[in-house]
């Protein structure tokens, strides 16, 4: 049946999912609410494997529209110090800036002095993938319907350089730079006190939201957060891929020729800021060739596989407190199954992976060019936000399969790291 683009949906999730009230009093619990919620996966049937449905992307579907206005924050972490922007969705205007993504410009000094609300409106705030931005399609794709149904407002944490956005340190960012995200997150808490925040992540910003929920733990601001196409274990991922041909030549290949370009793009702040080798980067070819110049020594890792060990989010699902929704095709050429963490989904109550059969990286076309995972995504955000007494939704203590002690006192801190972020 899958030839025919029908993919399988399973459910990884701990014996006991966390519980959980809606508002009209009835109990439920995280896994019901998301199976609820998942409608059957029916895809092109001539996208019928990861590959074919991760190139399809090449063909530059232009996606809906969405317009943005840009606020540009300065770090408050003086070991991260340097901007960097964020775009929030607002209704369609005249005009563009040549400096910035169509569709956006920047807030106005009064639209920014009268940014605060005391309304309940919930917020969700996103992450993008590998060298995107707000302006991507695949994420333009999820936050429309909940835009365009009215009950909802949108912000995009963009990536320190991405989105054309300025550079004014040396600082780009890495796979579990959480240190701005948590600098909007607290912000919004204080501009908008009642508003529900939720967290949304995709690809590369998914193993940053995750790392985030992990860090932050039983002290997460979000109500709900949703990761799709984290690639989790980045060292196991790059090792496998560097090991196929398509993995190396194309995607590999692709992923380092677009953060080159992003690096070259900021050349000049790159070499006033760091120290960094830009004329070796320049001719970096394949994605750890452009992390063993650039992270390695932005972060003081020896080798990019440390750096990868050390980013993976695969322990940070231990930690997560809140509920949480992984949506994932297994069939994803660059987010490979081989590093999906089944395993550490299966322990805590919090967390719920759904994976599809088909789908590849980010993509899940169906015939005639819509996607299927914004209606899952989109479908479980309304329930949490507007069915759910989200009074009564706090973090959880930790997860009883985490607080087990060894017979020689020995404890597992799931998000002890060797880079400190908080």
């Amino acid at each position: 049946m899958e030839w025919l683009g029908m993919a399988k949906i399973n459910y990884t999730h701990a014996p006991t999912p966390r519980p959980i009230k809606e508002r009209d009093g009835s109990e439920t619990d995280l896994l019901k609410i998301i199976e609820k919620n998942t409608p059957p996966c029916t895809l092109n049937p001539w996208l019928f494997n990861g590959h074919l449905q991760t190139m399809w992307t090449a063909t530059k579907p232009h996606g809906p529209k969405v317009y943005y206005r840009r606020k540009v924050f300065e770090s408050d972490e003086k070991a991260f110090g340097g901007s960097f922007a964020v775009d929030f969705a607002v209704e369609p205007f005249e005009g563009n800036d040549p400096t910035l993504p169509w569709r956006t410009l920047y807030f106005t000094e009064d639209e920014m002095n009268n940014m605060g609300s005391s309304d309940r409106k919930p917020l969700l705030v996103v992450l993008h993938g590998l060298s995107g931005g707000s302006h991507e399609v695949y994420l333009r794709h999820t936050i429309a319907p909940l835009l365009e149904q009215g009950g909802w407002d949108v912000c995009v944490v963009n990536s320190r350089g991405c989105a054309k956005s300025k550079l004014t340190s040396g600082i780009l960012y890495n796979a579990r730079s959480t240190w701005d995200l948590r600098q909007v997150v607290k912000w919004l808490r204080k501009i908008f006190p009642n508003r529900p925040l939720f967290g949304l992540g995709f690809s590369l910003g998914a193993n940053i939201l995750t790392n985030y929920c992990g860090e932050e733990g039983s002290n997460c601001l979000f109500k709900a957060a949703v990761v799709c196409s984290n690639p989790y274990n980045l060292d196991i991922s790059s090792k496998v891929l560097s090991n196929s041909l398509l993995g190396k030549e194309v995607y590999l290949r692709t992923m380092g020729a677009t953060m080159r370009e992003l690096a070259l793009a900021h050349k000049k702040e790159l070499e006033l800021y760091s120290d960094l080798d830009m004329a070796a980067v320049e001719k970096s070819t394949y994605l750890f060739e452009f992390d063993r110049l650039v992270q390695c020594p932005t972060w003081g890792y020896p080798t990019e596989d440390a750096y990868y060990r050390d980013s993976s989010s695969t322990d940070a699902i231990l930690s997560i407190r809140v509920p949480f929704l992984a949506v994932h095709a297994t069939d994803d050429p660059i987010a490979i199954r081989e590093a999906i963490p089944f395993a550490e989904y299966r322990t805590n109550p919090s967390t719920v992976l759904v994976t599809t059969s088909l789908g590849g990286h980010l993509c899940w076309f169906e015939s005639g060019g819509t996607r299927w995972y914004p209606r899952p995504v989109c479908n479980f955000l309304n329930h949490m936000a507007f069915n759910v007494d989200l009074d009564s939704v706090k973090p959880l203590e930790e997860p009883l399969e985490v607080k087990k002690i060894s017979a020689h006192k020995a404890s597992y801190e799931p998000m002890r790291r060797k880079l400190p972020v908080v």
